[in-house]
């Protein structure tokens, strides 16, 4: 048993493991993914770093009740924190603007049965950016209001960049953002993207799009990916980025291959991608705009290997078919969603799966991220 570090334990509805000791966390968190894939758990490697201050988004609720983070067992009730203690400084100071600054305004929370505000995406990079992401009730009439104190707000706020949305993008992927939702944002500090390093290489994103949560653990991935790339024959081949986001796969493993294609549905995500390709000099990679199921229209040439990164739902059955079809030689599968990813290798009948790693983005939760290498059958 552990010391729940929180003080909100037991009340908040998030980090519900602390008074499990870490490494049981770790040891249990394998076993499931073992029992998930099919393999014997001393197979699945593990990856692992801060146990607590690890999170670089943390999503902050407005509602009638207050603001915070969603009350354990409601959908609707919030817990006012001072400090979140999965959430690194940078975040934590945020968090503590934001409560100064609108805890008192009452416009935000009686408009509507909803309010005005929605909630405040934070995030932090290892380069030292803040971003504030506002998400509003796009059916509220009090949006110009609430727009003019978010302004007042940026002036005071030490955030290097604050954007304000009228609808939200899906936390775990962009695939349900619809293409014409990136016109209802405004920046109203800084730019609408911000930075991350990974693995020597700068990457742009979206600050209310989808982003590892967890940089530290996120670029332990990166490098196990790589490492596990470059045993292989790759230099006359063809990498596919599938559900690629800003490009992370396919831009850090651009040098091994002969041509990489990264594919993403999200307008704002594939524009990034093509800015980040131009930022790190890569230009044998080529970002489509496309879903996912659209694969057919990506220029396949030659042997072909697969890194891909679905929203936790998994990948759809026409993708699954394509890349059977394709016969791509090696098939990289990222889920953090570890039950769905034995769903979805089963469905890969010529394959064989060679290995399984375990990385803790989420310590303190439930949640983890998998990394699943198939290599198809001789």
């Amino acid at each position: 048993m552990a010391t729940p570090l929180c003080q909100y334990f037991n009340k908040c509805g998030g980090c519900t493991l602390q008074h499990i000791d870490y490494a049981l966390q770790l040891e249990q968190k394998r076993k499931k993914l073992a029992q998930f894939v099919g393999v014997d758990s001393e197979k699945v490697l593990v990856f692992s770093d801060r146990e607590y201050y690890y999170r670089s988004r943390i999503d902050f609720l407005f509602t009638r009740y207050g603001f915070g983070m969603r009350e354990r067992g409601s959908s609707v009730k919030v817990i006012e924190v001072e400090k979140c203690v999965i959430s690194d400084e940078n975040i934590n100071e945020i968090l503590m603007e934001l409560r100064l600054f609108f805890t008192n305004n009452d416009c935000f929370h009686l408009d509507t049965q909803k309010g005005t505000l929605k909630s405040a995406i934070v995030r932090s990079s290892k380069l030292g950016e803040r971003a504030i992401c506002f998400v509003l009730h796009e059916e509220s009439s009090k949006l110009a209001e609430a727009m003019q104190k978010i302004r007042e707000f940026a002036k005071k706020s030490s955030a290097d960049h604050i954007v304000v949305m009228t609808r939200e993008i899906e936390n775990d992927h962009f695939e349900k953002y619809e293409e014409d939702d990136e016109e209802d944002s405004s920046i109203i500090k800084g730019a609408a993207l911000m930075r991350e390093r990974l693995c020597d290489k700068v990457f742009l994103y979206p600050v209310g799009g989808f982003f590892q949560n967890n940089s530290t653990v996120a670029e332990k991935m990166q490098q196990y990916v790589r490492e596990m790339l470059e045993r292989y024959d790759t230099k006359q081949k063809m990498l596919l980025d599938l559900y690629g986001g800003v490009g992370t796969f396919g831009i850090i493993n651009a040098d091994l291959f002969q041509t990489v294609a990264v594919e993403e549905s999200f307008p704002a995500g594939i524009d990034a991608a093509k800015q980040n390709i131009i930022e790190n000099k890569v230009p044998n990679v080529l970002a489509y705009g496309l879903d996912a199921k659209q694969l057919r229209k990506v220029k396949i040439s030659g042997k072909l290997f697969v890194i891909t990164d679905p929203p936790r739902s998994g990948m759809d059955v026409k993708v699954i078919s394509q890349l059977n079809e394709l016969k791509p030689e090696v098939i990289v599968y990222v889920s953090c969603n570890p039950e769905q990813l034995g769903k979805d290798l089963i469905k890969f009948k010529e394959y064989t799966l060679k290995s399984v790693a375990l990385f803790d983005m989420f310590p303190q939760t439930l949640h983890g991220e998998a990394v699943a290498e198939l290599v198809r059958k001789k």
